[in-house]
């Protein structure tokens, strides 16, 4: 038998990368141990420069406290991302679908003793597609994960069950493009998808981790305003509003596009957060003015904000003409914004209650995925109570 150690970097996507091989480690009776480890695997990200030097930082720590250390995921299939780091650890460069069964047979199986293992976090993550077919000029994910593929229907409804007899309160659905999702045996795309999971006895709530703006339609609405269990949040990265440097990026639409499709998703009371580049090689100070413009106007709450960071392979890997001191300007600027947004939204929340999620001691989420600060049980989703309101989310009274 050997100990190990399964740990993750970036996205929802490298969880559940992670979460597969933790469970097949496990169900061939290995036994997950604490800081010393035979063997420690890694799901590493490079979505930027500073993704892929946490992953070396994360692999060199791994390579003093294990025997054995396997690098997978997005870094791990960028070439060159983990040159000179020890000998005991091995980068594997393969596809998610085939990562976890190299490692679990480099490490060996000693019996099926555990056929399953609990997620280690409150809510699950349910991968159903992988890769991207699209042309982001800024993106290196379609280099490193391949082209878009989606999980047999089945194997996502087995997987969902088994989450929810788990314990798990709240499912989400997660993928790198997710709105690509296609099952053509069973005739389902992902609004078909959604109201299918939505019949799952005993889930609570359903959430999509993110969804590009082309593929938000009224059939995606539809699903989601029609399923009891699917929450009131949408995360739908925007990257810029100004439309010269959305024909830069290789987006395949403009602003008005944008905030066309996302009206019919505030219009039926889905919070909106996204996701925005600051510093794309393209964007001057009147492109940045026309983000900040867009933002306001999409009625967006929250804003995850990447200074550009250049990426091998790319075809704008050359390209990074706009200083340091710039990005970080506009970036504090945009975080500003983004924050005021989100304390008028919890403010207009006061005396309203929601069922809270709670996932951290003290803490946790809404179903429009708003920010909780309440005293409950961890893993539990209880009716909360809005009394006020601080820089780190709502303050409620649990019923």
């Amino acid at each position: 038998m050997a100990t190990f150690s399964v740990a993750f970097l970036g996205c929802k996507v490298s969880h559940a990368d992670a979460q597969e091989i933790r469970e097949r480690l496990a169900a061939d009776g290995h036994q997950e141990a604490g800081e010393q480890v035979d063997v420690a695997v890694l799901s590493t990200c490079c979505v930027t420069h500073e993704a892929v030097r946490k992953s070396r930082q994360a692999a060199r720590r791994a390579s003093r406290r294990a025997g054995r250390v396997y690098l997978t995921g997005c870094a791990a299939n960028l070439e060159g991302a983990f040159e000179g780091l020890p000998a005991n650890v091995r980068v594997v460069s393969l596809p998610a679908e085939r990562a976890g069964t190299f490692v679990a047979r480099d490490v060996g199986a000693i019996g099926c003793t555990r056929a399953e293992i609990g997620l280690d976090r409150v809510r699950a993550f349910v991968k159903v597609q992988d890769g991207c077919s699209f042309s982001c000029r800024f993106c290196v994910i379609p280099q490193v994960r391949g082209a878009s593929r989606s999980r047999p229907a089945g194997a996502v409804f087995a997987e969902v069950s088994r989450r929810v007899r788990q314990g798990h309160r709240e499912i989400v659905l997660t993928g790198i493009n997710l709105g690509c999702y296609r099952d053509r045996e069973a005739g389902l795309g992902l609004p078909g998808l959604v109201r299918a999971i939505g019949e799952t006895p005993g889930l609570l709530r359903l959430r999509l981790s993110s969804i590009e703006v082309n593929h938000l339609g009224e059939k995606l609405l539809a699903a989601l305003r029609e399923t009891g269990s699917a929450s009131k949040h949408l995360h739908v990265p925007l990257q810029s509003g100004d439309d010269g440097v959305l024909v830069a990026m290789g987006r395949r639409y403009d602003a008005a596009t944008y905030l066309r499709r996302v009206t019919g998703a505030t219009d039926a009371g889905f919070n909106l957060t996204t996701d925005v580049i600051v510093g794309f090689p393209a964007e001057d100070d009147r492109a940045f003015e026309n983000t900040l413009l867009t933002v306001e106007a999409a009625g967006i709450t929250k804003v995850h904000v990447f200074p550009y960071s250049p990426r091998p392979g790319t075809h704008s890997a050359a390209e990074d003409p706009i200083e340091p001191a710039v990005k970080k300007e506009r970036s504090a600027r945009l975080r500003a914004v983004s924050a005021d947004a989100c304390r008028q939204a919890w403010t207009r929340k006061l005396g309203s209650s929601d069922l809270v999620l709670v996932d951290r001691p003290g803490r946790g989420y809404g179903d429009d995925y708003a920010p909780w600060l309440v005293q409950a049980r961890i893993g539990s989703l209880v009716r909360a109570r809005a009394e006020a309101v601080t820089e780190e989310g709502i303050v409620g009274r649990a019923s």
